[in-house]
């Protein structure tokens, strides 16, 4: 392979969330960190290139939004993902999760009802609920395919003051790939109901071999339907979360010009200097890297499923059609949730998200990163193994 992802770089003493606040975070030091999700990847090399060039101009004073900035953005939404955005609908802002904050603020009011769809990332919650909106909860359900939507609950559960749906698209932690007549009736209901539709895409690009995402507002688009407003960013696709860059999609002229407006208000309608230029550059550059990347994500998935399956039958585990997260249940084990966490990281000393804090419908799951070299990949199971294969 061109690219060698099999290497382990060492991140501690980076001032590290995954790997140097270890002990703030599960209360032990010496575990192998496998939660949040960064991968533990060199960025592709052009990216670090154009970077290592603007730091050696010495000065860092006040910059704007990169010319090319948008037309990369453009040109990978047409290669990738078959989209035509045009240049006006794209806003820069300092992250998803900011433009999902502010989405809510633009659009509802304190009071209103905001509905996502759990077991979900966690700040969907904590976004909605730090702006005192009130969550209507649509969870998806189990079934013998995956997790699918609950259409009907959704409907029945939408009323008068619901005045937004935060969507994850293709969704953490579950890893479904949204099929398009599930975007459409999402789209239909959503129309039917007057409720806007916040798609967080930023997972859009790690999709595995067999499936393809499909924009949220290009499915709209077609049934005529001008509520979406879609947030990306390059942040997961190419490891770059740290530089704080993202992109908000807004076709439709008065919901646009609203939230520009916050945006300014806020001071959030800009990105930091070296966050613009890693953007343009890993959407100009970045498609080679990505596509390898892709296919070693696709074979650790490949290992893990079957290592369990091998060794630990009991915990169950689907290979995720998107994302390079994976979701194990533990239900088997007849474990409670605070006992599986304290055994994973004070016994096996291996850190991953508990599925509670993705909802109640996490409870007995934990989310596994992937996106790591096989090595570590590989030890962390062996740890695991160790301490679960007698129950």
């Amino acid at each position: 392979m061109k690219y060698c992802f099999d290497e382990v770089i060492e991140r501690r003493g980076t001032n590290c969330i995954k790997w140097d606040y270890t002990k703030e975070i599960f209360g032990k030091e010496e575990i192998l960190p496998l939660w949040v999700a960064d991968m533990d990847f060199s960025v592709p090399p052009q990216v670090q290139q154009e970077l290592e060039k603007r730091i050696k101009h010495p000065v860092f004073g006040y910059s704007g939004v990169p010319d090319g900035f948008k037309e990369s953005f453009i040109n990978w939404m047409q290669k990738r993902h078959d989209w035509s955005v045009e240049n006006e609908w794209i806003i820069a802002n300092p992250g998803v999760v900011p433009a999902i904050s502010l989405a809510i603020n633009t659009f509802s009011e304190e009071g209103d009802k905001v509905v996502i769809q759990p077991p979900v990332y966690p700040p969907f919650f904590s976004t909605a609920e730090k702006n005192k909106r009130e969550l209507v909860l649509n969870p998806l359900q189990e079934t013998d395919n995956g997790y699918e939507m609950d259409f009907d609950h959704l409907k029945k559960n939408i009323d008068s003051r619901t005045k937004m749906l935060i969507f994850c698209n293709p969704h953490n932690p579950v890893g479904r790939v949204w099929r398009e007549n599930e975007l459409e009736e999402l789209v239909r209901i959503c129309a039917e109901k007057d409720v806007l539709l916040v798609s967080d895409e930023i997972w859009s690009d790690i999709i595995m071999p067999g499936f393809k995402h499909l924009p949220l507002a290009k499915v709209a688009d077609k049934l005529a339907y001008d509520g979406v407003i879609t947030c990306m960013a390059p942040s997961k696709t190419f490891n770059l979360a740290g530089l704080k860059a993202s992109a908000t999609v807004i076709p439709e002229d008065k919901y646009r010009a609203k939230f520009i407006d916050l945006a300014e208000r806020f001071g959030m309608n800009k990105v930091n200097m070296f966050g613009g230029i890693t953007f343009t550059s890993a959407y100009n550059y970045g498609e080679d890297w990505l596509e390898c990347l892709v296919s070693y994500l696709d074979e650790n998935m490949d290992f893990l499923i079957k290592f369990l399956g091998e060794k630990l039958p009991a915990i169950k585990a689907s290979k995720s059609e998107g994302t390079y997260l994976v979701w194990l249940d533990f239900r088997g084990l007849g474990l409670t949730d605070e006992d599986l966490v304290e055994r994973m990281v004070h016994k096996a000393r291996v850190g991953l998200n508990p599925g509670f804090s993705f909802g109640d419908q996490g409870k007995g799951f934990l989310r596994i990163n992937v996106g790591c070299p096989r090595p570590l990949l590989v030890e962390a199971l062996e740890r695991i193994e160790d301490e679960f294969k007698n129950g």
